[in-house]
């Protein structure tokens, strides 16, 4: 968004030509790789310094900890969602109705390789929960149920499954959906994307579906936190889109503990300053 602002090439097209390398990238910037790399850094301008003293060693050391320290966070985390980041109210079903929701359109949060209990490729924990969410919303509406999510970059180059018998339409996020929606919600999915690799192909290929079957009012179902980069993904596709979040940032435990560094909090402002970069690039 700031980029093409100020007049700066379609750094979109360049990201996705980037291919497989996409999420590779992402993750050098991102925490906790970003600030690690600032420590190694700090570190190496101390061991060039010796035996005399390095102030910019020791500033970078500094910043690389206190970085990696508050970005563990949750309240950081929460904090950073509430600023960054556009707020969608939550919705009920009552409210799409009003809205005359045509469809509710899940998008995918990526799945599990190797899930040997189920004997192969399952959604993963994000992705059953935005599922179980747009199930609900589609039974009451009593409307269709659409699913985005093909093979994303992270596993562009799984040629199978981690049992190693799938074949590799089997990654599909979306062929998984159809799968375990009626089987685990009573609710089938009757759109399927199966092709897209990200987030902008989400809006592209199922926005495509959606016109075919005659659908211009839909319920976009996704965490609170991916829905503005979606909003802007199917933006300009001649839909109507209504924002259905769900699994908003918010405190995990108790003041203090969510004060104290901890995986999830982590985890949270990573998923946070993801896509607030993602926002900037679009």
């Amino acid at each position: 968004m700031i980029l093409s602002v100020i007049g700066m090439p379609d750094v979109s097209a360049w990201l996705m030509s980037l291919g497989a390398w996409k999420p590779v990238l992402t993750a050098l910037v991102m925490p906790p790789l970003s600030p690690l790399l600032m420590l190694l850094a700090g570190f190496w301008l101390l061991w060039r310094a010796r035996p005399a003293v390095s102030w910019p060693g020791r500033m970078v050391v500094l910043a690389g900890f206190g970085a990696l320290w508050l970005l563990s966070c949750q309240s950081v985390a929460v904090w950073l969602d509430r600023a960054l980041l556009p707020q969608y109210p939550a919705v009920t079903p009552a409210q799409l109705q009003q809205q005359q929701a045509q469809a509710v359109v899940v998008l995918g949060g990526g799945i599990t390789l190797d899930a040997p209990e189920y004997a192969g490729p399952q959604l993963n924990a994000m992705s059953m929960e935005r599922l179980r969410y747009g199930a609900m919303l589609a039974r009451q509406l009593q409307v269709p149920l659409g699913y985005a999510g093909g093979v994303g970059w992270g596993n562009a180059d799984k040629p199978t499954a981690g049992t190693l018998s799938a074949p590799r339409p089997a990654l599909a996020e979306a062929v998984i959906a159809e799968q375990v929606a009626p089987h685990t919600y009573g609710v089938p999915v009757t759109l399927a994307d199966s092709q897209s690799r990200d987030t902008r192909e989400n809006g592209e290929n199922m926005a495509r579906l959606l016109r075919q079957r005659g659908i211009t009012r839909v319920a976009l179902v996704s965490h609170a936190w991916h829905l503005p980069r979606s909003l802007q993904a199917f933006a300009g596709k001649g839909l109507t889109v209504i924002p259905a979040p769900m699994g908003f940032t918010g405190p995990y435990e108790r003041p203090l503990l969510d004060a104290l560094p901890s995986g999830h909090g982590l985890a949270a402002s990573r998923r946070v300053l993801r896509e607030w970069l993602g926002l900037q690039l679009s």
